[in-house]
């Protein structure tokens, strides 16, 4: 990660399923070996100093909505310890009663004992994986996403939401509206990434984002169960590493 980065971290959502949302840091993804994504970097094996900069996110928490979504370029399991308690705590005190973690699936076997941690307090998780796309074929071979199922039923044994990657080279309008309809067959909710540039392998397919803003983008922006990020930073965090 570029000393230089110096994304913003917490935001408010107040359209569809209205939140409080943060991007913390973590230890880093320990699969980071998608061919497109580069926020892996945002990272540090100093935990103290993680939990300085996560502190300083959490504490804007006000709890307006009762719920709260945490990212962290990675899993839940890059976080600290001391973090996980300040979420917990925060938590209660603010009345927050939803939290969305994100986490690979990879770490799936993890999730259980973690929703009960936080059910025991009240709390019901939601749980979102970026599967990219259901073409299991295209999705290990091109993006290396590092799941090892092509069963939507089976992912959401564990996952509650999904993000989707959209505008990248191969894909087809009837592509991408597949994979938003099996998301919406199978999982609560369905976050659509349209691809920006960055410093990884993929790139945009401007042809494809063109189809997508077409058709796609009228048809489903007014679902109250899908969320579309034309740009990485709509949800009013993040930036460029």
């Amino acid at each position: 990660m570029t000393e230089t980065f110096d994304p913003i971290r917490y935001s408010v959502i107040t359209e569809k399923n209205p939140r409080e949302i943060v991007m913390l840091r973590g230890s880093g993804c320990v699969w980071k070996r998608c061919r497109f994504c580069d926020y892996h970097l945002d990272k540090s094996s100093d935990e103290a100093a993680n939990f300085a900069l996560n502190q300083k996110q959490l504490l804007q928490i006000t709890g307006q909505y009762h719920k709260l979504e945490v990212i962290n370029s990675g899993s839940f399991v890059d976080l600290d310890e001391q973090t996980i308690a300040l979420i917990e705590e925060i938590c209660l005190k603010k009345n927050i009663t939803e939290i969305h973690f994100e986490c690979h699936w990879m770490h799936r076997e993890a999730i259980p004992a973690f929703r009960e941690r936080f059910s025991k307090k009240g709390i019901t998780l939601k749980l979102k994986i970026g599967v990219e796309t259901f073409d299991s074929l295209f999705r290990e071979s091109y993006l290396v996403k590092g799941i090892d199922t092509d069963s939507p039923a089976e992912i959401a044994e564990f996952f509650d939401e999904v993000c989707l990657l959209q505008g990248i080279p191969g894909q087809t309008l009837e592509s991408m509206e597949q994979d938003i309809k099996t998301g919406l067959n199978f999982f609560e909710r369905v976050c659509v990434n349209i691809m920006v540039e960055n410093r990884m392998p993929i790139k945009p397919d401007p042809r494809v984002i063109a189809l997508f803003r077409e058709h796609l983008y009228p048809r489903y922006i007014d679902n109250p169960r899908v969320d579309i990020l034309m740009e990485n930073t709509d949800f009013g965090v993040g930036g460029t590493p």
